[in-house]
């Protein structure tokens, strides 16, 4: 039997077999071996990677859907990428990549070409397309408005089963491998979702007889197999269902009430709520906008774009590192700040908006 047998036959079983107590240690037996069955498709640890597209810009968001969604449409609406762009070869598919200029920020975006159900098993060379996706700092899933339901269980299916979890963080647990001595659960926590005998018979299913484990937030079944993978990709995304000029307002409020991950209605045809996307994108990054003044000068046009929780160390590594070498204080002026030129160190955290004044040693010439 090959291993895409393997895998359907155990995914079968596990959708046969029914959840609760009883059986919550089968169905942990199971998934693990699933899952080390997905890795061997994969080519090993490193999750599908493979296929590198040059990074550049700010920050990078890919586009995942399937064919004939409206993704090259919404990518030449936002970036103009049919004049400014390259292709990055996929043998029989290519990555278009765009470049969406917002805030000050330049965001790369990156259209994948369609995926196709069974992606995450190689249909239509879908592992070397996702694993592109492993890599970005947003996923935007795009759907065609009318198929949007099936479409979108349909790719968080594919991309979870490439490894990658959408809008989560890895579980607060470690696990160190000794020689002898059982396996030890060490946690805080009064009660666990699993019990320590579910957890032991997944450890020894991956081999480890030996352990110091330690689990400071509970956890399932699954978020236990990611610890174990130690490959997992944990991405932020939202859903942008395209061509909403074509949906009836019952059909709108329908997917409304059925769709519970964050979501964007548009029509890149027509230019519905792009501009309000390009928002939304900007958000979901996590950026913060930090003008520097220098002394005696005026406040820069442009402004440095940071990740919301930066300090001025980030500021002094991104104006030059001399800058930091020879750092004496900051003034800052904005949100961040308690009064006007408060005087600060290295350690302050910015806000969006913030005016920063970095005062250092000068080189003598």
């Amino acid at each position: 039997m090959g291993v895409e047998e393997k895998i359907r036959e155990i995914e079968e079983e596990i959708r046969k077999t029914k959840k609760n107590k009883a059986t919550e240690k089968h169905i942990g037996l199971l998934k693990a071996k699933l899952a080390k069955l997905r890795r061997s498709t994969t080519g090993g640890k490193k999750g599908g990677e493979g296929f590198a597209v040059p990074k550049s810009g700010n920050a990078t968001v890919v586009f995942v859907g399937f064919p004939s969604s409206g993704k090259s449409t919404l990518l030449s609406k936002l970036t103009e990428a049919e004049s400014k762009s390259a292709h990055y070869a996929f043998t029989t598919t290519s990555v278009i990549p765009g470049m969406l200029y917002y805030k000050g920020a330049q965001i790369q975006l990156l259209d994948l070409p369609g995926i196709l159900r069974g992606a995450s098993q190689g249909k239509g060379r879908g592992r070397e397309i996702i694993s592109v996706a492993r890599n970005a700092d947003l996923i935007l899933i795009v759907l065609d408005g009318k198929q949007s339901k099936a479409q979108l269980n349909a790719i968080k299916e594919e991309l979870y089963n490439m490894g990658i979890r959408l809008n989560s963080k890895p579980k607060n647990v470690f696990i160190e491998k000794r020689y002898r001595g059982g396996i030890e659960i060490l946690t805080p926590l009064k009660k666990m979702s699993l019990d320590k005998s579910t957890i032991e018979a997944v450890l020894r299913e991956y081999g480890i007889h030996s352990a110091f484990v330690t689990i400071r937030e509970d956890l399932s079944i699954d978020e236990l197999i990611d610890a174990l993978e130690g490959n997992r990709k944990y991405v932020k995304s939202f859903v942008v269902i395209n061509k909403v000029d074509l949906l009836s307002k019952e059909e709108i409020e329908d997917i409304k009430k059925s769709i519970e991950d964050d979501y964007i209605f548009i029509s890149a045809q027509h230019n519905i709520n792009l501009d309000k996307l390009k928002e939304k994108i900007f958000n979901h990054l996590d950026f913060i906008r930090v003008y520097t003044k220098p002394q005696g000068e005026e406040i820069s046009k442009e402004p440095l774009i940071l990740k919301k929780g930066s300090t001025i160390k980030e500021v002094c590594k991104a104006l030059h590192k001399d800058i930091l070498k020879n750092f004496k204080y900051a003034l800052v002026n904005g949100k961040s700040a308690k009064f006007k030129n408060q005087k600060v160190g290295l350690n302050h955290v910015l806000k969006d908006k913030d005016v920063v004044t970095v005062v250092y040693e000068k080189r003598k010439k």
